[in-house]
């Protein structure tokens, strides 16, 4: 009997910011409302009836020690391209919202911003373009083995390097170099 492999449909978090997180939704992935009650909202951001819905219930409260608590780390969208991820880092930062910390993995260059309920959401574009060749290096390369983490790079630096016209190419082997490391490596999210 083969497996059946679903996809993924949604993502629903619970809040006691409804609004606040409709909003940061909007801007940070395009997400609209599709019906939203005193109790919930449903959001989309494509052809899908809802990809991020929002729970608001009595009784939620706050995490202080979230970080140090099990749980969901991170969420992914993924860019076409690593021009479409540029063109969103520069128009979020235009609007103030800055990611809270950037990684390129070998396999793409992620940009990780956190929601105002402190999630982290991952905003992605595949470094080869191409699924299989990204799976492959995953699968086999001492690069990826040695740093699977990836390397922490300063998106302003990467931003303005970018805009000067060097291929992506090129760029990506600096910045897993580590050539555009930012002043401080950043907290991501997990207990020291």
């Amino acid at each position: 009997m083969s497996t059946i492999k679903p996809a993924l449909h949604h993502v629903t978090i619970k809040t006691t910011r409804i609004d606040e997180m409709i909003a940061w939704y909007g801007l940070v992935i395009g997400a609209q409302v599709q019906f939203r009650d005193s109790g919930a909202a449903w959001t989309t951001n494509d052809a899908a009836n809802h990809r991020v819905a929002f729970l608001t219930v009595p009784k939620l409260s706050d995490d202080p020690d979230k970080t140090a608590h099990n749980g969901v780390h991170h969420f992914a969208f993924e860019y076409d391209s690593f021009d479409d991820l540029m063109s969103s880092y520069d128009r979020m930062r235009q609007s103030h919202v800055e990611p809270a910390f950037c990684l390129d993995h070998g396999l793409t260059i992620s940009l990780y911003y956190k929601d105002p309920e402190g999630n982290y959401i991952e905003l992605q574009s595949d470094n080869f373009s191409d699924w299989q060749k990204s799976g492959e290096f995953m699968r086999t390369s001492p690069d990826f083995a040695a740093n699977p983490i990836g390397t922490f790079f300063d998106p302003a630096r990467v931003y303005e390097a970018f805009k000067t016209g060097i291929a992506f190419a090129n760029l990506q082997k600096e910045i897993r170099a580590g050539a555009y490391l930012p002043a401080t490596i950043p907290n991501i999210g997990l207990p020291i």
